[in-house]
């Protein structure tokens, strides 16, 4: 019984022993690492230098060298313009949704020159000729192919005649991919469920357009948009938020040419008008065009009631009300 009892404290003395010894080298392990990074383990400065001619991360203070032989990940030659870059780059566009194919086939140009910039010659050209159109054929091979070319080239066709930044454009592709994938299609105009991933788009990276100004640009009528954008939003689970006034501000600012104090104050304005409950079931350009108007009053660039109604897309006995309605509630006195 002793013996058996003297065994198995040494086997629990072992392991106790080999706990702590790997802990140890863990911490050794560790603790050069975490230093080396942020700070010198010689004067404990946090002044690193990478040094990429040397390929060396080095101290300012002591000089002391923290790393050695990195790998340096830019490009090892340098341009002054696009053209140069363009030249010089071996790698093409980055992968994006608003192509079919997400930009990753290759692509025969339209230009008839070979890699070294030589025209090609006549023989070889209807060779090319051949070979450019079987590439296209082959990019698109299927229905569901046919139909994303369609709608993306639809989708970029809207974003640019509303002038979207990039973001919202790749926002749009990827809510019509998602539709696709669950087969919501069916039954309903590409064009329709085009500008209504487009909207939701919009709604969801905080560039805000109405559904008139899409109805503008797409060919389908706003009621279909709408229709077609609650039924996207159900069934994909999009959760998005009501339209601010606040979101439509710097758009109509700049179409008034108004300054950035004016911008201000009639953001201050709506938020005040938040607050109060003011805005809630209202139009939100109607409401961010009453606040623009008494804005330009107050900060001395006025405009006329046409002018903001014509920027902001609503009428002028609209903007009438709702400036009557924020003046008298927040009390602000609007000498005309």
């Amino acid at each position: 019984m002793q013996e058996i009892e003297k065994l198995k404290q040494l086997q629990s003395q072992r392991e106790a022993l080999k706990n702590r010894s790997s802990e140890q080298i863990e911490k050794l392990q560790k603790k050069p690492e975490e230093k080396s990074k942020t700070v010198c383990p010689e004067c404990g400065s946090r002044q690193l230098v990478h040094d990429y001619e040397r390929a060396e991360l080095t101290c300012q203070n002591c000089g002391l060298v923290l790393e050695e032989e990195f790998i340096d990940r830019g490009p090892e030659w340098r341009a002054f313009d696009h053209d140069q870059r363009m030249k010089r780059s071996r790698v093409g566009a980055p992968m994006t949704f608003t192509i079919h194919d997400k930009g990753l086939s290759t692509m025969i140009d339209w230009r008839n020159r070979d890699s070294y910039g030589r025209a090609i010659s006549s023989k070889n050209r209807a060779q090319l000729y051949r070979l450019r159109k079987w590439q296209r054929r082959i990019r698109v091979s299927n229905a569901t192919e046919r139909n994303l070319a369609f709608a993306l080239s639809e989708l970029d066709r809207m974003a640019s005649a509303l002038g979207l930044p990039r973001n919202v454009r790749e926002t749009a592709a990827v809510v019509y991919r998602d539709a696709v994938d669950k087969n919501l299609i069916r039954g309903r105009s590409i064009e329709g469920v085009a500008a209504a991933a487009l909207y939701a788009a919009c709604r969801q990276c905080n560039v805000p357009r109405t559904l008139d100004e899409i109805a503008e640009v797409s060919r389908v009528s706003r009621k279909e948009i709408g229709r077609t954008y609650r039924f996207i939003s159900r069934e994909l689970g999009l959760k998005l938020l009501p339209t601010s006034p606040i979101d439509y501000v710097p758009r109509f600012c700049s179409g008034l040419k108004l300054k950035g104090e004016v911008q201000s104050r009639a953001v201050e304005i709506l938020r005040q008008a938040g607050e109060r409950e003011l805005t809630s079931g209202r139009g939100p350009t109607g409401v961010a065009a009453a606040a623009i108007y008494i804005s330009s009053i107050l900060g001395g660039e006025r405009r006329t009631q046409r002018e903001v109604a014509e920027v902001a897309g609503v009428t002028e006995v609209t903007i009438r009300n709702r400036y009557k309605e924020l003046a008298e509630k927040l009390d602000i006195e609007i000498i005309l």
